[in-house]
């Protein structure tokens, strides 16, 4: 059906329209060998704060399908925001599994990390809100081609145990996020002993451990830099 390109977002809900959803070229490379991307919600105290949400007792998982994987070596390419609103951007520290998990024990979890990275959680801010008013699962927000954005991976032994990495993301030169996993209400090892109490990992996937406060909005031509340890990589928005 023809639309405005003006037309509102909660009609856009409404009408299931199909807007101008074009992202970046995928590496294929990068999501070759992930049958899913598990996020964590909330594992940051100031995070949850910030976006008006109680702190968890327990950790909030949510998926993103590997389709919605594009690497970092691309420009990212925002939904339409005429159409879906803003997108915002969540930096987090990534986990690939070299082994298969299920009900494991923390050792079991430290065993199976086959890399690390950075990696940026896309949403559609705008989106999501309207859909938790309406109490309907939020997966459109997070779930679209080119919402999970992940740099190269790297070998897990420079992390020690994970319970203190630092990294950062910086916007136009400017510091959005400095996040530390020694502030995870939830650290890398219980993360993935817990995931796999609840579900099956399997070798290849992906986790996503939570997002540190100063989350925020892209804006066309931003210039982003993600810093984990002495790795950095740098990706421009459209």
């Amino acid at each position: 059906m023809s639309q405005s390109p003006h037309m509102s977002l909660v009609d856009a809900i409404t009408d299931n329209v199909n807007a101008d959803t074009s992202t970046t070229n995928v590496n294929d490379n990068v999501r070759a060998s992930i049958g899913k991307v598990v996020c964590v919600g909330r594992n940051y105290a100031e995070h949850a704060r910030e976006l008006g949400n109680e702190v968890p007792k327990s950790p909030i998982f949510f998926m993103k399908p590997a389709s919605s994987v594009v690497s970092v070596r691309h420009d990212i390419v925002r939904p339409n925001p005429e159409i879906y609103g803003d997108t915002h951007y969540e930096a987090e520290l990534c986990i690939q599994l070299s082994a298969d998990l299920s009900a494991a024990t923390a050792e079991q979890a430290k065993q199976a990390i086959g890399g690390v990275t950075l990696g940026l959680d896309l949403t559609l801010r705008d989106l999501q809100s309207k859909l938790k008013e309406k109490g309907h699962p939020w997966e459109r927000a997070k779930c679209f081609d080119g919402a999970c954005v992940l740099a190269d991976w790297l070998k897990p032994e420079s992390f020690g145990d994970f319970s203190q990495v630092n990294y950062q993301l910086t916007i136009n030169d400017k510091l959005a996020q400095d996040g530390d996993s020694a502030m995870m209400l939830f650290s890398v090892y219980e993360l993935l002993a817990e995931i796999s109490h609840a579900f099956s990992l399997q070798a290849g996937d992906v986790i996503m451990t939570g997002t540190p406060s100063g989350v925020g909005i892209l804006q066309a031509n931003d210039k982003l830099k993600l810093t984990l340890g002495a790795h950095e990589w740098q990706v421009n928005v459209r």
